[in-house]
């Protein structure tokens, strides 16, 4: 991704989403900002649960409420958390559900600050699960 003016938008608009997160367990909040092909872009947070197998992380809220309005590809996301001495990546869940929608559109792993680090979704998920694992070929001897 090019367009730096996008990207500051981007990391913005991560920033202010992890101020949303609900976290009163872990007290860890993340905030992500996803960018549509279309240029839109659409915003997560964590949201923790009492039961906290049903907690959702930012990325995948982020997805979820892109793929509610419409959205279906994506070109990059930004994700933060309140770590400020390093970059944090998404957990492999996430990683998983982004690879969903593509392996090589933009990861901006962004510090409390404001700087970041630019990652693909391809590199942080090598050798991933995806849609083409799902593609059946006949088996030996079936016609």
């Amino acid at each position: 991704m090019a367009d730096q003016t996008k990207v500051k938008e981007l990391i913005a608009k991560c920033l202010q989403a992890r101020d949303m997160a609900y976290c009163p367990y872990s007290r860890f909040p993340v905030g992500a900002a996803l960018l549509t092909a279309d240029g839109s872009v659409v915003t997560g947070c964590n949201v923790e649960n009492a039961s906290y197998g049903l907690t959702l992380c930012a990325e995948r809220t982020a997805v979820q409420r892109a793929v509610a309005e419409g959205h279906r590809r994506f070109t990059a996301i930004a994700v933060t958390c309140d770590i400020k001495d390093r970059f944090v990546g998404p957990c492999g869940a996430c990683r998983q559900v982004l690879m969903e929608f593509g392996s090589e559109w933009a990861v901006y792993l962004t510090r409390p600050d404001g700087s970041y680090k630019e990652t693909s979704l391809g590199e942080l998920l090598p050798l991933a699960f995806c849609q083409a694992h799902l593609e059946k070929e006949p088996m030996a001897g079936s016609p």
